[in-house]
């Protein structure tokens, strides 16, 4: 057996594993002192090694949805069978995936609730600020379905419906296109639907100072109007210190105009902490205009905001949050 700084050749001049590499790097490339650059290249991953790593963790959001994909399908073809006999075939399912993404969220960003009793028996419209994934809101709807055995639907971009694989997931979920007309129904039938107004612009191009992004939109309001259920808005404090984008950059805000599509870098995947807070409900009210309804639920979410988050937002200080053992009241 040969040890680390035995030859590893039978010429004349014995080299060690290392050195030997080199040299036959350097005979293969006809490169010389080949052994500087490869000095030089480790260097550079030592440097750059943590900034490769804020850039790829928030790809495990996307390795968990694919897991829950992957899941759901598992789950169809082991109890397919009963699918015939239940009303509720999914209902196994749901839990199951409240159950990873509860977890997930417990452990990476100590997940909090807060103000759940405002959310009515019935039917209401959740109106929360958009970060840059809806990680939050995913957790949100989990812990909400674990303790309150209540299930949320969301309306989402159309983007989201193109995503490959995806469709079992959106299925399952109920996970809405946002026509008027259907979230009127939904909310005639008695579900509880959650929107971000924002969507993806209020995603991408928000930033640490958590500004609402809307522009002009105020459909939300008029479904409320014409459902006749209360608006309920929602903020997760860090939610933007957990996921950044690039979105400051004008060229991909210029990109996105053109083609509609979330093509802004993010970076991140910090364990900050995440607390979710629901604000008290907008009652409907028959002679209010979309208007005027839509001013006074971004005043709400305004309002959350200026109270449970420090702006401008910080990392480092929704990283030491998140290992504070004691709770924020609400």
């Amino acid at each position: 057996m040969i040890g680390g700084n035995e030859s590893c050749t039978a010429g004349p001049i014995p080299m060690s594993y290392l050195t030997c590499l080199t040299y036959i790097l350097g005979e293969w490339t006809g490169v010389e002192h080949i052994e500087d650059y490869l000095s030089y290249a480790v260097y550079l991953l030592w440097v750059l090694f943590p900034l490769a790593v804020v850039f790829l963790l928030p790809g495990v959001l996307v390795i968990l949805f694919y897991v829950s994909i992957l899941l759901l399908h598992i789950y169809k073809r082991k109890n397919e069978l009963k699918e015939a006999y239940s009303n509720d075939f999914w209902d196994g399912a749901k839990q199951m995936l409240a159950t990873l993404w509860d977890g997930h969220g417990r452990i990476w960003h100590g997940y909090e609730l807060h103000g759940a009793e405002n959310i009515p028996e019935g039917p209401g419209l959740i109106v929360f600020y958009h970060g840059a994934t809806p990680a939050d809101y995913v957790y949100f709807m989990a812990r909400l379905l674990i303790q309150r055995k209540r299930y949320c639907h969301v309306v989402a971009d159309h983007f989201v419906f193109r995503l490959p694989g995806f469709k079992i997931l959106l299925d399952v979920h109920g996970v809405m296109h946002g026509p008027k007309e259907e979230c009127v129904t939904a909310l005639k039938k008695g579900c509880l639907i959650a929107i971000a107004p924002g969507g993806v612009r209020e995603a991408l191009f928000s930033d640490e100072m958590y500004t609402i992004i809307w522009g002009n939109r105020k459909g939300f309001a008029q479904v409320a109007i014409d459902a006749k259920v209360p608006i309920i808005p929602m903020f997760t404090q860090n939610v933007r210190e957990g996921i950044r984008t690039l979105g400051g950059i004008k060229i991909f805000r210029s990109l996105y105009e053109r083609i509609r599509l979330p093509v802004v870098p993010m970076y991140g995947g910090f364990p900050v902490k995440l607390r979710t807070f629901i604000g008290e409900p907008i009652p409907y009210e028959p002679n209010i205009t979309a208007e005027e309804l839509t001013a006074k639920t971004k005043a709400a979410l305004q309002a959350l905001i200026e109270k449970h988050q420090k702006i401008p937002g910080n990392i480092f200080r929704a990283l030491m949050e998140r290992f504070q053992t004691q709770k924020k009241e609400d």
